[in-house]
């Protein structure tokens, strides 16, 4: 009984096996114009190369050419987007003004030597900051990112663009309780 079974699984494993020695690639199973394609006989591929020798290639265009990759795209729309940030304390501006916690879109402006963080909540401004240039990234992976860093003894609300970095130092309102 062992005898039969065992043969009878090795002839069915090497019937198996019969149908993949073939040599023939699994895209041309069956019809071999499947696709529509018809065959090329030697004579034709040899009257086709000879008459593409005749032909002059493309000629280059001289200078610079410049070839917009997948990631130029994928930088030029992230500068599209504006960050948000959640100021999670109340933060005093001037003596009489004081920015309340909440969820703020950051939109920068560059005006002369100065770098302006305006802060909106919906359409409305809520708050114009000015801002300090740097060259730190603030160890941010993102090339656009605003976030809001507590300090010892204040705020810090960073910003990153693809055309600079900016931080503004923000004193925490301080209430007469």
């Amino acid at each position: 009984m062992k005898k039969i079974i065992s043969t009878l699984l090795i002839l069915f494993f090497v019937c198996i096996n019969a149908a993949y020695a073939d040599g023939d690639l699994w895209d041309n199973f069956g019809d071999q114009n499947f696709y529509g394609t018809k065959p090329v006989s030697d004579k034709d591929f040899d009257k086709a190369l000879k008459a593409r020798k005749g032909e002059k290639k493309p000629k280059k265009v001289k200078g610079d050419t410049f070839h917009e990759g997948n990631e130029t795209e994928v930088i030029n729309q992230k500068a599209e987007e504006h960050p948000v940030v959640c100021i999670t304390s109340n933060i005093k501006i001037d003596d009489d003004t004081v920015l309340p916690i909440g969820h703020y879109q950051i939109l920068s402006e560059k005006r002369g030597n100065k770098i302006y963080l305006k802060l909106y909540q919906g359409h409305y401004l809520i708050v114009e900051l000015e801002a300090i240039e740097t060259f730190d990234d603030f160890e941010q992976p993102e090339i656009n990112f605003a976030d809001f860093i507590p300090d010892k003894n204040s705020f810090k609300l960073i910003f990153g663009s693809i055309d600079y970095n900016a931080y503004v130092n923000l004193e925490p309102e301080i209430s007469a309780e």
